[in-house]
């Protein structure tokens, strides 16, 4: 078994920089073996020092998403791409976005993306706006349909990239454990206590993720999911189905915290 411990939705950039030291020292000083880390870690042109700093006082294997946060003031394009050359530099860094299966123990496998909220849940013509679309250059649009278009794109290569890896962790390992930024299902998706409602639902939650695990996993009954994600900052536990669980994490601006610490059997 190994300890791991899962951080998300950390929004450094609204905390102050001695407080994000102190911050990492005591997630290092937890003892685990592995820390998670599910996306809103910061903002763009900070990234990269936020990142390199967590790899420098964390010394322990580092799994982690981006959320759209992670690409403000910045590209998807841009970031993406510092990012990956980062963790080229920093072994214990791991971007799971770039990454397959990975093995926590013998048992125990891990998968992730980003995801991204991708409006196919929900309504879209009531959707709300949100700062991602002034804040993120690939975004900037007031045409809603370009917009939604866009968007249905990144959801879709979240799915692309998950359904291949968890099908091939579903052949091996008895539990998978997913790391996500953004709820795959509207039962998995809270806002202020409860389910998201219509409005909310296309930008908070990534269903074509969700087609993907109701897909492969109704086959697999021996075989247990358990999704770790955020972004809406309201926490919930649902059971999608017998061997599915999501887990979606509370948050709050310049309030960093351990989520959730567990043992990987």
């Amino acid at each position: 078994m190994r300890r791991v411990a899962w951080l998300t939705d950390l929004h450094l950039n609204f905390v102050a920089s001695n407080k994000v030291s102190a911050f990492f020292d005591s997630v290092e000083e937890l003892q685990v073996d592995a820390v998670l880390v599910g996306g809103d870690i910061s903002e763009g042109p900070r990234l990269p020092l936020d990142l390199s700093e967590m790899s420098a006082r964390v010394r322990k294997p580092i799994y982690f998403v981006l959320g759209n946060h992670d690409y403000y003031k910045s590209s998807i394009a841009s970031v993406r791409s510092t990012v990956s050359a980062l963790c080229q530099r920093m072994p214990n860094l791991c971007w799971l976005s770039e990454n397959g299966v990975i093995e926590l123990t013998p048992r125990t496998a891990l998968i992730g993306h980003d995801g991204w909220g991708d409006g196919l849940l929900g309504s879209f013509d009531e959707a709300v706006m949100l700062n991602d679309d002034l804040q993120i250059e690939e975004l900037t649009t007031f045409d809603k349909y370009t917009l939604f278009a866009r968007l249905r794109e990144l959801g879709q290569q979240a799915a692309d990239h998950l359904e291949p890896i968890l099908s091939e962790a579903l052949q091996k390992y008895t539990n998978i454990c997913m790391l996500t930024h953004v709820p795959p299902f509207r039962e998995a998706c809270w806002h202020e206590g409860e389910i998201a409602g219509d409005n909310i639902l296309p930008r908070f939650a990534c269903g074509a993720v969700g087609n993907v695990i109701q897909e492969l996993m109704p086959a697999h009954p021996e075989k247990q999911l358990t999704v770790l994600c955020g972004h809406t900052h309201s926490s919930g536990n649902s059971r999608i189905m017998p061997n599915v669980q999501v887990i979606t994490a509370g948050a709050g601006y310049g309030q960093p915290q351990v989520q959730k610490l567990f043992w990987a059997p």
